[in-house]
């Protein structure tokens, strides 16, 4: 067993417990991404915030924010239509049609339970599959907080 000198072990120790920059502090700070005025006139824009493409929607006088291509296949979701479904307000993946709620990145489907009678289609939550992310106005200005990397999204997969 070979010993090491005081330098050597000294230089080990703190080479080992020095402390690195955490990547998940990195991408929680806040990304500016436009000014106020500008995404309320055009209702949404695309930025990159930390090496993420993400796209910003103003609809209903709220500021959202989802990663930009759609959990089920990559389809742009900024080029998406916004509908108002079931009192939510979603982006239409121009890809599938699928309905994406802008709040929580929940998938929404329609569904009927052929036990009942009336057999009405009914609006159903799929969980949420698309990332959103924290939006912040401050002096006129808009920035973009990632939310949790850590926690999985199928949305992950194309961002």
């Amino acid at each position: 067993m070979a010993s090491l000198s005081t330098g050597e072990m000294e230089q080990d120790i703190n080479e080992s417990s020095m402390v690195k920059p955490s990547k998940r502090k990195e991408v929680s700070s806040p990304i500016y991404v436009g000014r106020e005025d500008d995404i309320k006139k055009r209702q949404r824009k695309t930025a990159i915030v930390h090496d993420r493409q993400v796209v910003i929607f103003y609809h209903g006088e709220h500021f959202y924010a989802l990663d930009c291509r759609c959990y089920h296949a990559g389809g742009p979701l900024d080029l998406g239509e916004i509908e108002d479904i079931n009192g939510q307000p979603c982006i239409i993946c121009p890809f599938h049609k699928y309905k994406i709620t802008l709040n929580t990145g929940e998938g929404l489907y329609q569904a009927i339970n052929p036990k009942e009678p009336s057999a009405v289609p009914k609006w159903k939550s799929k969980g949420v599959k698309q990332r959103t992310h924290r939006v912040t106005v401050d002096n006129g200005n808009v920035y973009v907080t990632l939310s949790d990397l850590l926690e999985y999204k199928e949305s992950d997969y194309y961002a």
